[in-house]
């Protein structure tokens, strides 16, 4: 009898110990479909946050009952994400181009000419700067030429530079600053001219000629830059960006807003090869921060398809002169690569063309030697020799992509490249296969910001006119999970930041997206019309919708 009320009693203590709320928390997610991007790629229907990290994931009912909480969201059976990752981007450079003229959706020179003339002219306001036409999209696909620029600004400097950043068109008064004439030669870059004449383009390192003389923009002004691409970011639904060529006085300004809490956008920085960089960050070794993370340079290993500047093995099937060029000499490259890896920073080398590829990896494998967990990326990857593809499992090389590219280069690259060169350009799915992960990214401002019209390019090869019909070298496509990993956990991993972020598990920040259907299981056609819900950080909402 004695047994039995004893056995009764445990029952009731049990049972009422299971209704009380006995773990405080700040915040529970409930009612929720939450993929959790873990190993076992478990889904769950609630979590409890404090503190900034996660306690725990599990049953709704399992998780309201067992904490007590300050305040709770029920996410209506809406789906969430780790807080998406853009490996390789220009977030800085995001910011300070939306306060310059936006020639994107010009589809013709007059159109460009049209946007110039409505900038109010006034010669005290020094250089007009604009940036993102596109050639490609134009009827008279040739680059144009500064003439019907010299008549427009006729006093004033000016420089539009190409979509891809590789190329840009000046005016007169801009050649005479920069003391460009028919007879100038400068390494890594290219001065087109016609019957010795100046057309007005530019390639590459010549860009930067200009660029350089340009006063640079404040340090306010590049903190007003930072903010307000951080707004725009956490509209979509990042929550890390990778941006890819800092100084270091733009390291130091990201550091201030971070402490005065104003800048809550977690930094991957890649430094600027300069000198400056190099002296100050390999004597003085990486920073890693709650928000801030610096532990790598960016080199440009060359330019860009579009504007012929990429370094191929072979010439340009419409250009047949031409094979692109490398923007540093071999040397250079291994010599920095050298003393990188002895200061134990990532080596990130931008590579469009399939020569520049092939140099920058041998390189890599002559200073890495043998498997290893130094992370070393290939950016972009866009043209990668099918004899050269295995390097990236030979020395773990990290592909790091952008899918939206693929679908924007679609329009033009079989003309630059060819059919046959081609069919081994933006090969995501050849590239993930060697080392079984792939980081992806959008390069923005030279793409759109979106994080789903990545994971959309990724999957469907197609452009966000749904073209072409049947996906562009739809063998290359990634899978849906494998696209998200691209945007969470692999991107996390190339980033050294696996263990804390990159997948919602127990201990991990509480970065998350919150999207009002489920891109893993929808129609492909409704990818594209998923909106994002609200964007947290360290479990705090810095955006809803």
């Amino acid at each position: 009898m004695f047994t039995s009320k004893l056995y009764l009693f445990g029952f009731i203590l049990i049972f009422l110990s299971s209704c009380m709320k006995q773990v405080d928390c700040d915040l529970v997610i409930h009612n929720a479909k939450i993929y959790s991007m873990n190993n076992s790629h478990e889904m769950f229907e609630a979590m409890a946050i404090k503190d900034g990290k996660i306690l725990e994931l599990g049953p709704e009912r399992q998780i309201l009952n067992k904490y007590s909480y300050s305040s709770a969201y029920d996410a209506q059976l809406m789906t969430i994400y780790p807080g998406f990752i853009d490996a390789h981007c220009h977030f800085l450079g995001y910011g300070l181009s939306l306060q310059q003229i936006n020639l994107k959706a010009c589809r013709s020179f007059d159109e460009v000419l049209l946007a110039l003339s409505q900038f109010q002219i006034n010669d005290t306001l020094g250089w007009v700067e604009g940036r993102g036409w596109d050639q490609t999209t134009w009827k008279n696909t040739n680059y144009p030429n500064k003439q019907r620029l010299d008549s427009l600004f006729p006093n004033q400097p000016v420089i539009i530079r190409r979509i891809d950043g590789h190329a840009a068109l000046v005016n007169s008064t801009a050649l005479d600053i920069a003391g460009i004439t028919s007879t100038t030669s400068i390494a890594g870059g290219h001065i087109e001219s016609i019957n010795n004449e100046l057309t007005g383009i530019l390639i590459d390192n010549a860009v930067d000629s200009v660029l350089r003389l340009i006063p640079a923009p404040t340090i306010n002004q590049k903190k007003r830059a930072l903010l307000k691409a951080q707004a725009n970011c956490f509209e979509v639904g990042l929550t890390t960006i990778d941006d890819a060529g800092l100084k270091k006085a733009e390291i130091e300004a990201i550091q201030a807003l971070h402490k005065s809490g104003s800048l809550k956008m977690r930094i991957y920085a890649m430094l600027t090869d300069n000198e400056e960089n190099f002296a100050h960050y390999l004597k003085n070794g990486p920073i890693k921060t709650d928000k801030l993370n610096v532990r790598s340079f960016k080199f440009y290993g060359d330019g860009a398809l579009g504007s012929r500047g990429a370094c191929l093995l072979r010439p340009y099937k419409d250009d047949t002169s031409n094979y692109g060029m490398l923007l540093s000499n071999e040397v250079y490259f291994k010599t920095k690569a050298q003393a990188l890896y002895k200061a134990g920073f990532q080596m990130n080398t931008h590579c469009i063309g399939d020569s520049a590829a092939r140099l920058i990896m041998k390189i890599y494998g002559e200073v890495l030697q043998t498997n290893n967990d130094k992370r070393w990326r290939i950016e972009h990857a866009q043209l990668v020799h099918h004899d050269d593809i295995n390097l990236f499992k030979r020395f773990n090389i990290i592909p790091s992509v952008q899918p939206t590219h693929a679908t924007s280069d679609i329009r033009w690259a079989v003309l630059r490249v060819g059919a046959e060169r081609l069919k081994y350009g933006y090969a995501y799915e050849k590239l993930r296969s060697q080392n079984g992960m792939i980081a992806l990214g959008t390069d923005f401002p030279i793409e759109n910001i979106s994080p789903i019209e990545t994971f959309y390019a990724a999957v469907a090869r197609k452009n966000l006119d749904g073209k072409p019909k049947n996906g562009f070298q739809i063998e290359d496509a990634l899978s849906r999970l494998n696209a998200m990993k691209g945007m969470t956990i692999w991107a996390a991993t190339a980033n050294f930041e696996e263990k804390v972020k990159g997948s919602l598990e127990i201990g991990k920040l509480a970065d998350f997206v919150i999207l009002n259907r489920d891109i893993m299981s929808c129609e492909e056609d409704d990818i594209l019309r998923t909106q994002v819900i609200r964007t947290y950080i360290d479990g705090h909402p810095v955006f809803k919708n």
